[in-house]
């Protein structure tokens, strides 16, 4: 592109997307320049929210055909919900092959589909398109998890040989948009949601640095789901309130716990095993993302809650509540961790930073749609080792074709007590 700054339009006003834009304050060679989005005062306050933070000029589409036909947009993040983005992607590539304009690339967020022919259907169409495409998994690009994978590797991996085993568990009080808690909407509960984050980052630490992550072959799945906290009545009853009544966890509830056992084969035969854990009903601080790298004579551990700042509040200093300390954030007294850069501690600003180059060199990032199909495969598999009580091989009969119990309304482990 030359010198030519990257214009960046985003598809989705929200939580999300806020993030993404929050974090262009880090990232060089590219300008916030568009939003659209279904809830319509998203996309505004998604775009005045970019020009107040000097990170682009942005205005707020009407549609996405209208963003595509925008010559000052060169690359579209999706950050719509899990739902639409199938249909957001159609009518990207609709608007391309019928000239409306052109793009240099794709970047979706996580989960690439709700189950495994979404993704698949995803990634045809940005290959049909001829776009360059780069999955967002934030996590990969966490400074603790690069700078910590680079040393062992270096270190510990080059002198008593490579890790074989990575632990991976994000784990929070519960999503924020009702959508996110509907199986049908989302694809799932808690696994779909966030262990897409904990397997991905497991298998990039476990994956040789500069190596494709296809140097690691999956083999087996072993995967356990419940809802421990949620069907409650009195926690039902908090979600029927949040919703607006459209959610019925005593009948029809998602996962808010799961964990996988996810065993590899490298390219020598070397067994390399990921253990994800995933949880909406962790009460602390706030969000807690922790990661492990074990080898024959090293580890490795990150915490997202241990590091920077801590204040304490006593039970007078009384306020509003909020998240300014931590995402997802649980209370306003007591001890409590400050992560005081969540854009760059999370990865946003390392993964921006990152698709934005290789979008201007015309170049595949690390991470692409590929990587987002590999990801939903593992995570459907899980669903099916859950679902069945047993451990899967890898790849299962009938995956493609898969839906979940819970993405059906019909899995209900209260109504099996």
């Amino acid at each position: 592109m030359s010198d030519k700054r990257l214009g960046v339009g985003f598809v989705g006003g929200g939580f999300v997307a806020r993030f993404h834009i929050r974090s262009f304050q880090g990232v060089r060679d590219a300008d916030v320049l568009g939003v659209v989005s279904r809830a319509d005062p998203t996309a505004e306050e998604a775009a005045a929210l970019a020009r107040e933070l000097g990170v682009g000029n942005a205005r707020a589409y009407d549609t996405i055909t209208e963003m595509v036909a925008d010559p000052a947009i060169d690359a579209i993040w999706i950050c719509a919900p899990n739902f639409a983005r199938l249909e957001v992607m159609n009518e990207i590539v609709h608007a391309i092959e019928s000239g409306v304009g052109e793009l240099r690339g794709v970047a979706c967020e996580k989960p690439l589909g709700r189950n495994a022919a979404e993704a698949r259907r995803m990634l045809q169409l940005v290959e049909r398109a001829g776009l360059l495409h780069g999955y967002l998994e934030n996590q990969l690009f966490s400074p603790g998890v690069v700078r910590g994978k680079d040393i062992v590797w270096a270190r510990g991996a080059a002198l008593t040989g490579p890790p074989f085993l990575a632990r991976a568990a994000e784990e929070h009080s519960g999503p924020h948009m009702p959508w996110f808690w509907e199986g049908e909407l989302q694809g799932g509960g808690v696994l779909n949601d966030m262990m897409c984050h904990s397997v991905e980052v497991a298998r990039f630490l476990l994956t040789p640095p500069g190596a494709p992550r296809t140097v690691l072959t999956p083999t087996k799945v072993t995967a356990y789901t419940s809802c421990l906290k949620w069907q409650k009545p009195r926690y039902a009853e908090q979600l029927a309130v949040m919703s607006g009544g459209s959610l019925d966890y005593r009948a029809r509830p998602s996962e808010d716990f799961a964990r996988a056992l996810v065993e590899f084969e490298d390219e020598q035969g070397g067994i390399r095993v990921v253990e994800a854990t995933t949880s909406w009903c962790f009460v602390g601080a706030g969000l807690r993302l922790t990661m492990e790298l074990l080898g024959p004579e090293y580890s490795m551990e990150v915490n997202s809650l241990d590091s920077g700042p801590k204040v304490f509040f006593s039970r007078e200093v009384q306020g509003d509540t909020g998240e300014d300390l931590v995402e997802k954030q649980n209370a306003e007294t007591g001890v409590m961790p400050i992560v005081s850069d969540e854009e760059a501690e999370y990865g946003y600003v390392g993964e921006n930073r990152h698709m934005v180059q290789a979008f201007r060199a015309g170049e595949m990032p690390m991470s692409t749609f590929v990587d987002g199909v590999a990801v939903t495969d593992l995570l459907m598999a899980a669903y099916m080792s859950a679902e069945q009580e047993r451990t899967v091989a890898f790849p299962p009969p009938n995956l493609e074709s898969f839906i979940p119990a819970v993405a059906r309304g019909e899995w209900n482990p209260g109504r099996d007590r």
